[in-house]
């Protein structure tokens, strides 16, 4: 068999071996349903499950497969994503005790963020009852998974990461941070920079603003400076504009985020100072300015209008 025979029967027979993977997902909010599309146009087997069951139509009009109850989607795949809110949610929807049992035998791959000892706790209650857990939390949004180039960090073993790779594969690249709360740690820290700099490119381009300066003076100084982050491009026509419409990461996730990480800085013994003035200002955005379900650039909007 020739090299181009060859390639043919290795592409079918990867093929075959996604098609006949089942994985579930629970949790189709904005990044949970682009997952489930992802995965479904890359040839798996998608059975999706949700609570607010009107979330799950879109889905369903596409072509994936819906689970009736939280147990239909687990017991009959082979690795379930959560893609849930916090740790209290996935307690509540996965671990409680009529549904704990089913994991035996499965894996449960937890792509959202957490906390890492929350991340330690859930694979403890997992691992318990004979299942398989590995947290592989990811940076970048919808666009990124459309794209298939997520930056996936995985926390767990290589030979999990093997085993499950061919399933994570579709949404980008997966790099094996260390054992289980290494890439919950990893993220919440990339998350601790979302917060940080933008809450600080907003104080500067509204100061700016204030004083009268040319903001694309301000900006050509800046892209030309070490200072500069492509974040602050990616924010400042929405800071400019006040438009913060069709979020990829809405204000209430980035202060969830936010919180997470003092939590765990506390713990790890850090001064955390400068990111508690940051978590006030994401705050009273959602409490003052109820700016809590659109994107987070909005948060520049309690700079603009302190209480």
């Amino acid at each position: 068999m020739g090299i181009i025979g060859q390639s043919l029967r290795y592409t079918i027979t990867a093929n075959k071996l996604l098609m006949l993977m089942k994985v579930g997902l629970i949790g189709t909010g904005l990044m949970g349903e682009a997952i489930a599309l992802r995965l479904l146009e890359a040839g798996l087997d998608v059975v999706a499950y949700n609570r607010t069951a009107a979330k799950l139509q879109p889905l369903e009009d596409r072509g994936v497969a819906i689970a009736s109850s939280v147990k239909d989607a687990i017991a009959p795949c082979d690795c379930t994503i959560l893609m849930l809110a916090d740790a209290p949610a996935i307690e509540n929807m996965v671990l409680s005790a009529d549904i704990l049992p089913h994991w035996q035998g499965r894996a449960a791959i937890q792509m959202g963020t957490i906390g890492p000892r929350e991340s330690q706790a859930i694979r403890d209650k997992i691992v318990a009852v004979g299942g398989e857990y590995m947290e592989a939390p990811v940076l970048g949004s919808i666009p990124q998974v459309k794209s298939g180039t997520l930056q996936i960090m995985v926390g767990g073993t290589g030979e999990q990461l093997q085993r499950w790779e061919k399933v994570l594969a579709p949404l980008g690249e997966a790099m094996l941070i260390g054992e289980v709360g290494a890439a919950a740690a990893v993220k919440l820290a990339l998350n601790q920079l979302i917060a940080s700099l933008t809450a600080a490119f907003g104080l500067s381009l509204s100061f700016i603003q204030r004083q009268g300066a040319d903001v694309e003076i301000f900006m050509k100084i800046l892209r030309d400076s070490a200072l500069y982050a492509p974040t602050f491009d990616k924010k400042l026509q929405r800071m400019i504009d006040g438009n913060y419409a069709d979020p990829n990461f809405p204000t209430k996730h980035l202060l969830k985020d936010t919180n997470l990480f003092i939590n765990e800085a506390i713990a790890s013994q850090l001064n955390v100072a400068g990111l508690s003035g940051v978590q006030e200002i994401i705050a009273q955005a959602i409490t003052n300015l109820d700016l809590s379900d659109l994107d987070y650039s909005a948060l520049v909007e309690s700079i603009r209008n302190p209480s």
